[in-house]
């Protein structure tokens, strides 16, 4: 089933309903974030993935998530603060989401992506064609700067 995000609406960091479908033209990384998790050090990868493909018309969109271990318990002006001060992230990050159970968006629309499902943990990683197409899933254990998920991104970016 091919799942496509443009229509899928979500909350940004200033409240606002946000459209998927404004960063048509842009290949998407979609995460859910934590910071308190074995994970969180990915930050690091997905920031260097943001400065290298960036200026190529690359987004990295993060999106705080404390259904996994509640690992993910401060407001968004705190995660903020800790993924900027450790990590130096940039990227943008939205308002805190459901990934699983009662999913919120833009998981009620990832979530379709074969193999369909709840996301299964912090850091799983959704990549986006220009089209807003769902063009690859990754797991958690997949690290930001892994060479699949690089080529991948650079094939997208190419496309």
């Amino acid at each position: 089933m091919t799942v496509n995000v443009n229509n899928v609406q979500v909350i940004s960091k200033d409240g606002q309903a946000k459209g998927l479908g404004d960063y048509s033209g842009k290949v998407l990384l979609i995460v859910n974030v934590a910071s308190q998790c074995g994970f969180t050090k990915q930050y690091k990868g997905l920031q260097a993935l943001q400065d290298n493909y960036g200026p190529s018309g690359f987004e990295v969109l993060g999106f705080p998530c404390n259904d996994f271990g509640a690992q993910e318990p401060g407001n968004l002006s705190e995660i903020q603060n800790f993924c900027q001060s450790n990590y130096g992230v940039t990227f943008e990050l939205f308002e805190k989401v459901h990934a699983m159970g009662q999913t919120t968006e833009p998981y009620k629309t990832l979530n379709q992506t074969e193999p369909a499902g709840d996301v299964a943990w912090n850091f799983e990683k959704f990549l986006i064609s220009k089209e807003g197409i769902v063009i690859g899933r990754y797991k958690s254990n997949i690290e930001p700067e892994s060479s699949e998920l690089k080529l991948a991104i650079e094939k997208a970016l190419q496309s």
